[in-house]
């Protein structure tokens, strides 16, 4: 399926990006260019990243 239809970018190639080790929009932004246009592919490539089990199972930095 396309997620961003501007560049067409696919859920696969987002998800592979965040097994590689793409943690933010931005870095998918800069590796695929997803979101790099009309935008309207954000809330879903948002989605993607938080239920993505590789970054779920990154701990949280503890507060000094």
């Amino acid at each position: 399926m396309y997620v961003c239809v501007c560049n067409g970018i696919t859920e696969r190639q987002v998800r592979h990006a965040i097994e590689q080790g793409a943690s933010s929009l931005s870095d998918l932004t800069e590796q695929l260019g997803v979101a790099a246009g009309c935008g309207s592919c954000v809330g879903f490539t948002e989605e993607l990243l938080r239920s993505c089990p590789t970054l779920q199972a990154i701990p949280l930095a503890r507060a000094a």
